[in-house]
């Protein structure tokens, strides 16, 4: 069988296969593309955010951060949803815990988005109807507590990036030890298991990691 991913920034996202590729079962064959494959990284700074844009992040196949406008780069998307398709895929599904417009389509498959299983299942897993969450980027802040303000009562955002350092994810894990908050949510498919287990250990709080949650809902899917 094969299943498709998509990527904001660009494929592989070697960094998250490492993670989620044993949930699966050996025959998957997992295609992969990215809105910002091809591009080089002065074709991509003419992406930058504006006050009003929707900011995202991601990351290069060097390893190496961006950040961009979400418009910039939806009709890359959809070329590549329309790839995979053709190329025979049963599913897509997307690595970016943002939320798209509907004007991004399959035609014929399930198109599985993290934010969508998210948005259903933190609130279930938050008895104080209270959470904590990470976000890639200081410019992520304002919006990432404006959605989650939707489906909870609290929400406090921290800005700690999965692509820097891990003394400042440590950091962010440290100041939030003490919040009256009992779930974090990793809200970026960057973070990785490690990472999760880091936040875990130090807050004593249960987290959230949305590359596991992805996979393990669309191995349901896959496992026949």
């Amino acid at each position: 069988m094969k299943i498709g991913a998509i990527t904001i920034g660009q494929a592989p996202r070697v960094d998250v296969t490492a993670d989620i590729l044993s949930i699966f079962d050996d025959s998957l064959e997992l295609l992969q593309a990215g809105g910002l494959d091809g591009l080089t990284r002065e074709q991509i700074a003419e992406f930058a955010p504006g006050k009003e844009d929707y900011v995202l992040v991601s990351r290069l196949t060097d390893g190496s951060s961006v950040t961009f406008a979400e418009r910039h780069i939806l009709p890359r998307l959809q070329e590549a949803i329309t790839r995979l398709e053709d190329e025979g895929c049963s599913l897509i599904m997307m690595f970016c815990t943002g939320t798209f417009p509907e004007t991004l389509s399959t035609r014929n498959i399930p198109m599985i988005y993290p934010c969508e299983l998210l948005n259903r299942l933190v609130p279930l897993m938050t008895k104080k109807s209270s959470i904590i969450c990470v976000t890639p980027s200081p410019l992520q802040l304002e919006q990432c507590e404006n959605k989650w303000k939707e489906y909870v009562d609290n929400v406090k955002a921290v800005a700690a990036s999965p692509y820097g350092s891990l003394d400042e994810l440590e950091k962010a894990a440290d100041e939030i030890r003490d919040c009256d908050a009992d779930l974090i949510v990793l809200d970026c498919i960057g973070y990785s298991q490690e990472m999760k287990e880091m936040f875990a250990r130090k807050t004593g709080k249960n987290v959230v990691l949305p590359r596991t949650l992805l996979a393990r809902v669309v191995s349901e899917l896959t496992d026949i």
